[in-house]
């Protein structure tokens, strides 16, 4: 079936939040169609907040506890293998590895089971069991107690898909770019706060942001429990199947069609570069420019909050006036230059003043899934959001032994060379290949979409 015959069936179905017209933009992060098929004039308007402020809340308190740790793992994990300084960075790897491959292997289950069983008892569960293993990795009495927390937070880690699938639930079609530009923002905050609460909380105690991350889960599940609607009626769901639940599957359904495999292509080469900034800023930043722990801090800070106002004012902005597909393809180029900037700016001043180009990318990856999500059916926005979330996960897989080797041979085995933004010139020449994939996969509905 092509795109514009599906777009024509799904808006011809009934009972489809997805469809159902909204009273207002996306401005407003409350202004979101009625959840309940038959809701009174006095409980839509409450149900409609309190469902919208939950999603947001819930990537936004995983993404601060995720920062919360950060600060504080190393140390921990350095404490539990004698103080080595070689040994806790190569831990600090298996660990990222690991995390990064429960993501790519579990994504499309739990996505699949969105799919199957709605989008709230996913998310619930996911919040509960994030709470959970927080208290275990808080608890663990040794490096083993440690990586199985991980290990579980990487399964567990479902809320982020299972809130993008929610969104495209009960967002207009048209709208969902700036619903997603609205989760990016909530990435944003938590990059921002999580870090610099992590930091202070650790210095109390290595264990305490961990259990402040329990806390802030256990806390959020228990008031979704009571708060959030089911956003997935029962006749737009799809039984579950294994099939399409594995990541093979995943990558079966972004290769069904041109498309989605181009745009499926676009993400993960994003993706794959977004980790320079993971696994090198920080040693780049102390090697080239000389910056002390504090100067990183506010600068990464800085990152987040332009984050913030690019998911906040732009994204919507973006895909209204350029349309989805252009709006990616700004933001990819924005993001070329801005690793580029990275990579060459001969003073730290400099390398700030990129940032704002390479945060162009913050458009880019909300219009990239509002593409694909008018790509699949409403009983499939959970296995897509799992099979892209799984795309996220390849990128952890590649991109922290490539930017870390690359740095160290550029500043040890390639030292004459000179070049230790080599990192960031190949997270640009991906960025590049990305914004030529994005010019090589069209749509048509897309361009369309610019002037409603």
């Amino acid at each position: 079936m092509s795109e514009p015959e599906q777009d024509e069936a799904e808006q011809s179905r009934p009972h489809q939040a997805a469809d159902v017209p909204a009273t207002g933009g996306v401005d407003d992060p409350m202004d979101y169609p009625a959840l309940d098929p038959a809701p009174t004039p006095m409980q839509a308007p409450a149900r409609q907040r309190a469902a919208a402020a939950f999603i947001y809340l819930t990537v936004g308190l995983d993404m601060l506890a995720l920062g919360m740790i950060a600060p504080v793992l190393p140390h921990l994990i350095e404490g539990f293998v004698g103080g080595s300084t070689a040994r806790t960075a190569e831990m600090i790897g298996i660990f990222g590895t690991v995390f990064a491959a429960m993501q790519f292997f579990f994504s499309p289950v739990l996505g699949s089971l969105s799919d199957r069983f709605g989008r709230r008892p996913i998310v619930l569960l996911s919040n509960f069991g994030l709470g959970f293993d927080y208290i275990l990795m808080a608890l663990a009495p040794s490096l083993r107690f440690l990586l199985i927390g991980r290990i579980l937070a990487g399964i567990t880690a479902s809320s982020v898909p299972t809130a993008q699938a929610y969104m495209s639930d009960v967002t207009p079609r048209e709208k969902r770019a700036a619903a997603f530009g609205m989760l990016q923002a909530a990435f944003g905050f938590g990059f921002i706060v999580g870090p610099a609460l992590g930091g202070w909380l650790g210095s109390i105690s290595p264990r305490l942001p961990f259990w402040a991350s329990a806390g802030l889960s256990l806390l959020n599940a228990i008031y979704g429990f009571f708060v959030l609607p089911e956003s997935l009626s029962k006749e737009n769901r799809s039984p579950f199947s294994w099939k399409r639940a594995n990541p093979v599957g995943s990558v079966r359904m972004l290769s069904r069609s041109s498309t989605m495999l181009g745009l499926a292509g676009v993400l993960l080469l994003g993706y794959i570069a977004q980790n320079s900034l993971l696994n090198v800023y920080v040693v780049y930043a102390d090697y080239r420019y000389h910056w002390s722990v504090h100067t990183v801090g506010l600068s990464l800070a800085a990152l987040g909050a332009v984050t913030i106002l690019y998911g906040f004012f732009l994204v919507r902005r973006a895909s209204k006036w350029f349309g989805d597909r252009n709006a990616t393809l700004l933001g990819l180029s924005g993001g070329a230059i801005g690793y580029l900037a990275f990579a060459s700016a001969p003073t730290g001043l400099l390398f700030v003043a990129g940032m704002p180009l390479l945060n162009l990318t913050s458009i880019a990856w909300p219009a990239t899934q509002s593409i694909m999500s008018r790509s699949a059916s409403p009983s499939e926005q959970g296995q897509l959001q799992g099979a892209i979330n799984s795309l996220r996960g390849i990128a952890g897989m590649l991109g922290p032994g490539l930017f870390t080797w690359l740095f160290a041979k550029a500043v040890g085995d390639w030292s004459g060379l000179h070049l230790p933004g080599l990192p960031y010139y190949v997270a640009a020449g991906l960025m590049v290949c990305s914004v030529l994939l994005g010019l090589a996969t069209g749509s048509k509905d897309d361009r369309a979409a610019a002037h409603p």
